[in-house]
């Protein structure tokens, strides 16, 4: 009979496949219906000449399928004809003279076909038309115009030569412009101003006008007139130090005070200005020498000396401990072992006693037989068993013993496993303490170690101090009238140094003594009471122009307004060493400053 073979089944394919081949399989389509719905969308749209839907549409289908090329070459066709229109509409602005929407519909002309040359030369002719306006806006002083348009130009066609002349051209008729209104508010008195105005137009335009040099002239003479005047007289030298007496005088306190703050150090003032008047005697100079004897000691080496090896200390301390320990792991031995001996002599006991059984239990069962054979032999009836062939009578009388000398061997077994432990552990224990046997004695017994003295020896302390008196009073030259007390200060300048002899022999190397000049500590002296002096004038400074910042800062509700500038400046000026901030910056936005640390000229 011929065996017909069961028909081939297809591959089985997992549904998650067949899940997502549904899914691109609605994709296609669904995007195959999009792109063609769009196709006709443009399409129609294009026939009504509605641009900006057709343009849209075929935008769509290239999203769908950017591989269109026949929607590629609809859609350069629709932006030409659209382009073609709106270079229409800009021809009839620029004949009308609306430059502006002419420039915007050039560029949208460009945008939609960059080959259009007649859009690029139109655009050209607008924008070269826009600088003549701008410059005829120039000539009549109508600068924001000018600028606006010229801008324009520029955002067009950044490297357009003309326009960017024409920006030049501005700059400089603002910076004449803005030097022009600065020069009047110079004439009229108002320097604040007239400075904001000039640096200004240094901005505007570097080299345009002459308005930096003036700048700088207006800034000299605002600080001449806010300056914060010292008036120093001659120090009265009632010490008779020369050299001292001129530390004090008005040049060097000048080179202590801050440079770029309207400090004047003078020797005459005229009335009505803002400072003080410092009058300075000096009292004395005293130079005073001392020497003062005291002990230092020097650590030497005096020799060696034998002390106990530490090292064979600590290995005699650890032979002892894995000794203490060896003897501990062999108590444990002992007594393992004396247990295993037990446990052998108890099974042994068990396993004689077990013998004895089983010949006995032979012996029984064979009397057993026999007496069985000789009662089956005498059995009146055939077939019949007596009640002597008992099986009982041949087993289970050693079972007991059996059972005991199985578990007294399994025990015996146990210790045996511990011994051989016990044995193991102390044999590694005794191979520990004959390593720690042998590090003991291979370290010696003693070792040398240095001995230290300390060896004491004299030294002179040398001090030189040269202590100058100073009495200094500061009138306000506003108020004359007011009698300050007088401040007496002492400023004390101090040298010191060690001298000591030399001792070789125990490294003690000579120091002689190397005291500074008395001439170098008066002169210090001098220095460091100037100094004083001038911290002093420099916190009644301080209070000076902080007045005048809390006046500024009062008018920052209107910092554009001429006096508020007036008064802002002269502060700023004053505070050159740190401008606050909430009085520079209003004032230089209100004045279109786009570098506002120009007014104090850095």
């Amino acid at each position: 009979m011929r065996r017909v073979s069961p028909p081939l089944r297809p591959p089985r394919v997992p549904s998650r496949w067949l899940s997502a081949l549904a899914l691109a399989t609605l994709v296609l389509l669904s995007g195959c219906s999009a792109f063609s719905r769009a196709v006709r969308e443009g399409d129609a749209s294009s026939k009504e000449r509605k641009w900006a839907e057709a343009e849209a549409a075929y935008l769509r289908a290239l999203a769908a399928d950017p591989e269109a090329s026949e929607v590629t070459v609809k859609l350069r066709a629709v932006r030409k004809e659209w382009g073609a229109e709106v270079y229409q509409e800009a021809g009839a602005a620029h004949g009308s003279g609306d430059l502006s929407a002419a420039t915007k519909l050039l560029v949208r002309v460009l945008e939609l076909d960059p080959d259009h040359d007649g859009a690029r030369a139109l655009l050209a002719q607008t924008l070269e038309a826009r600088v003549q306006v701008a410059l005829g806006l120039l000539k009549e002083e109508k600068l924001q115009d000018a600028r606006a348009e010229l801008d324009a130009v520029l955002a067009v066609a950044p490297d357009h030569t003309s326009a960017r002349k024409g920006v030049d051209a501005v700059q400089v008729a603002w910076a004449k412009r803005f030097f022009a209104s600065a020069d009047t508010l110079e004439k009229a008195g108002k320097l604040g101003n007239a400075l904001l105005a000039y640096v200004r137009a240094d901005q505007e335009r570097v080299g345009a006008t002459a308005a930096r040099e003036r700048a700088e002239a207006v800034r000299l003479k605002l600080r001449d007139e806010v300056a914060f005047l010292v008036v120093a007289a001659p120090v009265d030298d009632k010490a008779q130090a020369p050299d001292v007496a001129q530390r004090l005088g008005a040049g060097r306190l000048a080179t202590f005070l801050p440079t770029q703050l309207p400090l004047k150090v003078v020797t005459e003032a005229p009335p009505g200005r803002v400072g003080v008047k410092l009058e300075l005697a000096l009292e004395r100079v005293l130079p005073l020498k001392a020497v003062e004897e005291s002990q230092r000691t020097k650590r030497y080496l005096a020799g060696n000396r034998s002390v106990p090896n530490p090292k064979r200390g600590q290995f005699e301390t650890k032979l002892l401990e894995t000794e203490r320990t060896l003897e501990t792991v062999e108590r444990k031995q002992a007594a393992v072992l004396r247990e295993y001996l037990r446990a052998q002599m108890e099974l042994g006991t068990l396993r004689d006693a077990a013998e004895r059984c089983r010949e006995r239990e032979k012996r029984e069962c064979r009397e057993a037989l026999v007496e069985c054979g000789e009662e089956a032999r005498a059995a009146a009836k055939p077939g019949s068993i007596p009640g002597e062939c008992n099986p009982e009578r041949c087993s289970g009388q050693c079972t007991q013993d059996e059972g005991l000398m199985v578990q007294k061997a399994t025990a015996a077994r146990v210790l045996e496993t511990a011994v051989q432990v016990a044995l193991d552990k102390a044999e590694t224990q005794r191979t520990e303490v004959q390593r720690n046997r042998d590090a003991v004695f291979r370290e010696p017994i003693t070792v040398e170690e240095p001995m230290y003295s300390d060896f004491v020896y004299d030294v002179q302390l040398h001090r030189l101090t040269v202590t100058a008196t100073v009495t200094a009073v500061m009138r306000d030259l506003l108020t004359p009238q007011q009698v300050p007390a007088p401040n007496t200060q002492d400023y004390a300048v101090m040298h010191e140094d060690v001298a000591h002899k030399g001792y070789d022999r125990y490294g003690v190397l000579a120091d002689p003594v190397q005291l500074r000049n008395e001439l170098e500590l008066r002169v210090d002296a001098g220095d460091k009471a100037v100094a004083d002096l001038a911290k002093r004038v420099k916190e009644r400074f301080d209070v000076y122009r902080g007045k005048r910042v809390e006046d500024a800062r009062r008018g920052m509700v209107r910092p554009g307004a001429e006096d508020v500038v007036e008064t802002s400046v002269r502060a700023l000026l004053l505070t050159a060493d740190a401008p606050p901030q909430d009085v520079l910056q209003p004032v230089a936005r209100a004045r279109g400053l786009t570098r506002p640390e120009a007014v104090l000229g850095q």
